[in-house]
């Protein structure tokens, strides 16, 4: 069921018009319901034999002995878990419950029409899911503007059916929840982890503490582009002319040379997937959908699918992908199908680890300034991404959870606005907030808002990813094997005790606090470059 969901799902995003593809991931998400409702027996049906009787068989019993650790999982669901009935059941509307998702994504990446950006000379360019990164880094400030408000306004023409495909797949949420006896969908999502759902208020207490660093931030960046504040399609454009070339080549070397802390065995498998075992849809292509992601099933590659340019930010894309792909692999190589999986938790501190890892080495490496501006550009843009648009889609997602949990209303414009209120106090006095087209944001994330509280997690995931690249980078006695030891994990612990043994706690704030220490010596240090 994994490859052929796999398999389907990736060829229909390197080609998004190919109506053959679409059949086929339509079928396997058709498959994977069936599957899902015909081995939903399995966990009420060993709740039913007992948990003592289960962990006396893992002791007596080789080959059920690797099961412990799912056996305490299955502790800690059975409060949650239903009848063998009720769950063949929720595990058949898993593929209609995909419809809000689908349906959202196939109206951002098939059938919405882009308004061409204009340049300062009149020149046009095409705004597409694949092109409009590129367009809003662009020196010429109207071209990125042109490219921005085409972009939002696009999104603002279908709000109210991307609306309704949002809130459909929080009620989704919510019904699930309710269904598996959870007080809120918020503990539905973060419970089966052992994740209390502090930890996410914490993180959006401690951001919030710690917006003047991007305050400062976009204060120096104004100054140094000879502005009095920001527009939102300032916030990515060069500080420097001279914008760095890096191939696909020269960011694989610089790459490998970023993660050899990790040693010989992770560099040459990172460099073989890369330039011989083809893991990587590498270029831009019409059709091609939007964003980066990996993705593969135990006995696949696991392969990365992205849009290179030939710059920094792509280079950052590229490692930040492999981070996932490496965890993959090790994982498939050292744990049973049953751990082959991991939580999107610990998944986002081994992608931004290697953002860290790679960042360090080209400073250390590249000294000459511009190139040290860009590689603070593309650091503030991931930064930006990650550490700022993240928590507060995390706040967005909260509230929106809550209010559909109280039964009040919600719209395209309610939703419009309370994510225009959320970035106009991110962003201070410093950025000007056009309150459609940032209101709009939540809709041009076609697919994280429906992953079930997922986007806080690139912000702990960040958080933790520094943690740990600040031990190896400080030469910490066995930190490097620590973490090749928490990339072999999978899923055989539960996600923050991986994340302990590794060397990080995700359930105090001192990992975010430390990141922000990070963020705001990449703001010393431009500041310095800038004077």
């Amino acid at each position: 069921m994994y490859r052929a969901g796999m398999y389907a799902s990736i060829e229909q995003s390197v080609d998004t018009n190919n109506q053959d593809a679409a059949g086929r991931l339509g079928s396997a998400r058709g498959l994977e319901g069936q599957v899902r409702g015909a081995i939903a027996f399995v966990e009420p049906t060993l709740l039913g034999i007992g948990l003592e009787t289960l962990r006396r068989w893992a002791d007596e019993e080789p080959r059920l002995a690797h099961y412990r650790h799912e056996f305490d999982r299955l502790a800690l669901m059975a409060p949650h878990i239903r009848s063998a009935e009720v769950e063949e059941v929720l595990g058949i509307v898993g593929d209609p419950f995909g419809t809000a998702n689908a349906t959202h994504s196939i109206l951002t990446n098939s059938e919405m029409e882009f308004k061409p950006a204009v340049s300062s000379t009149g020149e046009q360019f095409e705004v597409a899911q694949g092109t409009v990164g590129a367009l809003t880094t662009d020196p010429d400030r109207e071209l990125r503007r042109t490219a921005w408000e085409s972009y939002a306004d696009a999104h603002l023409a279908m709000k109210n059916t991307q609306a309704n495909c949002i809130i459909t797949g929080v009620k989704q949420v919510v019904f699930k929840a309710r269904a598996r006896n959870y007080n809120s969908a918020l503990e539905a999502a973060v419970g089966g982890n052992t994740i209390p759902p502090e930890v996410i208020h914490n993180l959006i207490d401690t951001f919030k503490q710690n917006l003047p660093t991007w305050h400062r931030y976009w204060k120096i960046r104004a100054k140094a582009m000879g502005l009095d504040k920001l527009h939102e399609y300032d916030v990515k454009a060069p500080l420097t002319a001279a914008k760095p070339f890096v191939s696909y080549q020269q960011a694989v070397d610089w790459i490998c040379e970023g993660m050899a802390p990790l040693g010989e065995e992770y560099v040459a498998t990172l460099r073989k997937g890369c330039l011989e075992d083809r893991w990587v849809d590498i270029y831009p292509n019409k059709g091609k959908g939007a964003g980066a992601y990996s993705a593969g099933a135990p006995g696949t590659s696991p392969y990365i699918f992205m849009s290179y340019n030939d710059d920094l930010f792509s280079m950052s894309t590229l490692a930040h992908e492999l981070g996932h792909s490496l965890h993959s692999y090790n994982t498939w190589q050292n744990q049973p199908l049953v751990y082959s999986d991991y939580t999107i938790f610990v998944a986002e501190v081994a992608s931004n680890f290697n953002q860290a890892m790679v960042r360090d080495y080209l400073f250390r490496t590249q000294t000459d300034r511009d190139f040290q501006i860009a590689v603070i550009e593309e650091a503030m843009s991931n930064f930006h991404r990650y550490f700022f648009i993240m928590p507060t889609l995390a706040r967005f997602e909260v509230e929106v959870h809550q209010r559909v949990e109280r039964n009040e209303p919600v719209t395209a414009d309610i939703l419009i606005n309370l994510m225009a209120d959320l970035f106009t106090e991110a962003y201070g006095d410093g950025v000007v907030v056009d309150r459609n087209r940032t209101g709009i944001t939540w809709a041009e994330f076609s697919t994280h808002l429906y992953m079930n509280f997922y986007v806080y997690q690139y912000a702990t995931g960040i958080s933790g990813a520094h943690a740990l690249a600040g031990k190896i980078l400080a030469g910490e006695e066995g930190a490097a094997e620590r973490y090749l030891e928490f990339l072999r994990a999978g899923s055989s612990l539960f996600p923050l005790d991986v994340l302990k043994r590794a060397g990080v706690d995700l359930t105090t704030p001192a990992p975010v606090e430390e990141t922000f220490a990070v963020l705001a010596s990449l703001v010393d240090r431009l500041e310095s470059l800038v004077a």
